[in-house]
């Protein structure tokens, strides 16, 4: 069994700039993942598994929902706490943060901002610890970067919802007790519903055949003309701004957790060019592996400080989506690279198990897709800076 030697880098002593409670938060979440979780990750994968005896875990180090206020089971933790989790998940396995993520953003998050506090007594408590897991229903097979045009749909029928349609790629479905989706009114006005694993014609088949995030669980959602009691829908708030605010904080975690796996990439690469002897002496001695390790080390610490002040500027209520955008892609696109870039430095060795760049590479090709596209976020930039939108054309007249 490998031993987890991380050392996280921070060549711009960044750690200064952080309060003793983040440290404590971090160095825990840290602890807990290189004992239980670095272990046994890698047979995970392999067998494209989700490890579920983990998660009461990872409801002890606050990883689910951390900033969700006390009074509902949360941890009360700021935005920057949260985003130091989900970069140590994510140093370990894309797969981790995503559970984690999915139920803190995506099921938790909604609940509490927009859900009614029966809703809230209800199920975020026992989300906080993992004694329930949540997944989010949005995406559809034919409709992922266009949600509005989603065919999921519900008719009212007295006290009850009758729901129809089906999701697909979601995290955590096949095992999740809850799943906060998405859907039309008969007016096609979008609203949030709580639906619970034993409504009859609701079925989560779990997803196969996956070459990324093989240690997370995907599956579609199905409903068959569920009947699902109006009091779960989520009263707060209707429309799409509704679920994309949920991305926003989703998105959030991911430029966090995906620069933790840029940092355990390039602690690998330090690491082995260090030990790995060639014509005498030291990889590490050559100018094109200095090279590479130099401009990993750059892009690193020029992410760090992206993702810290966004972590700023979240606790204060100022980031805007445009911003969260610029973080995730950016993160996920330096972390694509410092991967392939470790991948070389460690030569044939860096396709096998024995180290986990490789099992980084291939997750981050579905974070790098996943909750926004990287084209996508590259035009939301663009239409922040422009004010012109272009995700849309006028079909061409045939």
């Amino acid at each position: 069994m490998k031993t987890d030697q991380y050392i996280h880098p921070d060549h711009y002593l960044l750690d200064e700039l952080l309060t003793e409670e983040h440290k404590l938060i971090r160095d825990a979440a840290r602890a807990w993942v290189k004992k239980e979780v670095s272990p046994i990750i890698d047979e995970h994968y392999e067998n494209a598994t989700f490890p579920n005896h983990i998660l009461p875990g990872l409801g002890e180090i606050g990883a689910f929902g951390p900033y969700i206020p006390q009074e509902y089971g949360g941890a009360g933790l700021d935005q920057i706490s949260y985003g130091l989790i989900m970069q140590e998940l994510e140093r370990c396995d894309s797969g981790l943060r995503s559970t984690a993520s999915v139920q803190s953003s995506l099921v938790m998050y909604p609940i509490w901002k927009y859900g009614s506090e029966e809703q809230k007594q209800k199920f975020l408590p026992k989300l906080a610890t993992g004694e329930m897991i949540g997944c989010f229903g949005l995406t559809e097979p034919d409709f992922g970067s266009n949600p509005s045009g989603m065919i999921t749909n519900y008719k009212e029928d007295g006290d009850f919802l009758i729901l129809n349609g089906a999701k697909m790629w979601i995290s955590n479905a096949p095992f999740a007790e809850i799943a906060v989706v998405w859907a039309k009114n008969e007016e096609g006005r979008i609203h949030g519903l709580i639906v619970e694993r034993g409504m009859e014609g609701f079925s989560t088949p779990e997803m196969h055949g996956k070459l990324s995030l093989r240690a997370s669980s995907t599956g579609e959602l199905i409903f068959d003309n569920v009947r699902v009691p109006k009091s779960n829908i989520l009263p707060g708030r209707s429309g799409l701004g509704a679920p994309l605010s949920c991305l926003d904080s989703a998105r959030y975690g991911i430029a966090w957790g995906a620069l933790g796996a840029a940092m355990d990439c390039y602690d690998q690469a330090l690491r082995y060019s260090k030990e790995r002897i060639q014509f005498g002496v030291p990889i590490g001695a050559f100018q094109l592996v200095q090279k590479k390790l130099a401009e990993m080390i750059t892009e690193i610490t020029k992410a760090q400080f992206l993702t810290h002040r966004l972590g700023q500027l979240r606790d204060a209520g100022k980031a805007t989506t445009a911003q969260i955008s610029m973080a995730k892609r950016n993160n996920v696109e330096i972390a694509l690279d410092i991967a392939r870039e470790a991948r070389q430095i460690h030569g044939g060795m860096g396709i096998t198990s024995e180290y986990s760049i490789m099992r980084h590479m291939a997750n981050l090709e579905s974070v790098v897709t996943y909750e926004g596209t990287h084209d996508i976020h590259l035009l939301i930039t663009g239409a922040e800076v422009t004010g012109i939108p272009a995700f849309t054309r006028e079909k061409p007249s045939l």
